[in-house]
């Protein structure tokens, strides 16, 4: 009977751990997308706009001002090599008190896909 139970509390334990997991997955892909592809994409813009806004406040901290993604990258402040993930192209607008990098989408027109993605010195993503 005791090895009974405990195969049963096993079975409930592993059920609940894969509905949290399945919700918690459902959230992260309705956040923009359906498609795994798509959300994997998302995350990785989200990741990618931190680092390159990380790297504009480090080099602010050190220079005083906001420098272009370019000069990052020469300088050796940033080490992504790419301007882009998937379908989403980084551009930034800097001057010498403030920046906002900008994750633009050039995909196809019927996604559901945030059109852009930023983030500025506040360190805050936002989406449209």
């Amino acid at each position: 009977m005791g090895r009974a139970f405990g195969f049963i509390s096993l079975i409930v334990v592993l059920g609940i751990g894969a509905y949290i997991y399945m919700r918690q997955t459902q959230s992260v892909m309705s956040a923009g997308s359906s498609k795994p592809t798509a959300t994997v994409d998302l995350i990785g813009v989200r990741n990618d706009l931190l680092a390159i806004a990380q790297a504009e406040r480090s080099h602010a901290a050190a220079q005083g001002s906001y420098v272009s993604i370019e000069t990052l990258r020469s300088q050796g402040e940033l080490t992504m090599s790419r301007d882009n993930r998937g379908p989403y192209n980084y551009s930034a607008e800097v001057s010498d008190s403030a920046f906002r990098i900008v994750a633009t989408y050039a995909g196809p027109e019927s996604s559901a896909m945030p059109q852009t993605l930023s983030v500025d010195q506040t360190m805050q993503v936002s989406q449209r």
